[in-house]
């Protein structure tokens, strides 16, 4: 299986002066067209390790790898390019922004990468609000849809560059249960339809026990890895 996102001794400490351990030497590979959960108790470092696999931050020790590339010694426009074409991100809270309609939310990504023109982008961007159901309320501003539909315009952007690799922190946390299956489901045809590679930080051991493989932290250190009760 190819590693699409290595952790190599990965850890970072938020204070040197009383160390402040977020994670703690964590190794592990992510291959392509895994669906992987990250689990653990409050405060046990899941969303620290999300954004240190996402370059969202910087390892105090160790490196991250994307496709082979170690990216500790890259300079922060180099992370950014990397995050911008190879990853996409969906956080807990939409994080879209109010002013743009759907499509334009979805657009965003794309106009900083800038490989498509303005009309591509444009028609990208509904196409991929329509294949995930969000047809007829491609022009609507994020307060003009519910929270599900917030959450399904969230994850056309973070497939609008076509990364190999999603990134999901609490992506259903803030839904009911009607939107958190209907996400879920959406992430699982992403992994099993379309050969993306997620990982997914959750709290919900019921969706845990529905991705492949499940990466367990307790204070911010790697207690287990392995396969989730679905694919057992």
């Amino acid at each position: 299986m190819t590693a699409l996102l290595e952790a190599q001794n990965a850890t970072r400490i938020l204070d040197e002066a009383v160390k402040v351990t977020l994670v703690d030497d964590v190794s592990l590979s992510v291959g392509e067209g895994e669906f992987v959960a990250i689990t653990g108790p409050s405060g046990s470092g899941k969303s620290s390790l999300l954004y240190l696999l996402g370059l969202l931050d910087l390892p105090t020790s160790g490196d991250v790898l994307v496709k082979g590339q170690a990216t500790h010694d890259m300079t922060s426009d180099e992370r950014a390019r990397i995050r911008l074409g190879e990853l996409g991100f969906i956080f807990q809270f939409h994080f879209l922004l109010p002013e743009f309609t759907a499509r334009e939310n979805v657009m965003l990504p794309m106009r900083r990468i800038n490989k498509l023109s303005a009309s591509a982008q444009h028609d990208r961007a509904g196409e991929l609000l329509e294949s995930l159901g969000l047809e007829g309320h491609i022009d609507k501003r994020p307060d003009q849809l519910s929270g599900g539909q917030r959450q399904r315009v969230a994850v056309a952007r973070a497939l609008a560059n076509d990364p190999a690799l999603i990134l999901a922190d609490e992506p259903t946390g803030s839904l009911d249960s009607k939107a958190t299956d209907q996400v879920f489901a959406i992430l699982r045809d992403l992994v099993d339809t379309s050969g993306r590679t997620i990982l997914a930080v959750t709290h919900d051991m019921d969706l845990a026990a529905q991705m492949d493989r499940r990466i367990h932290l307790v204070d911010g250190a790697l207690e287990s890895d392995g396969v989730s009760n679905r694919s057992i």
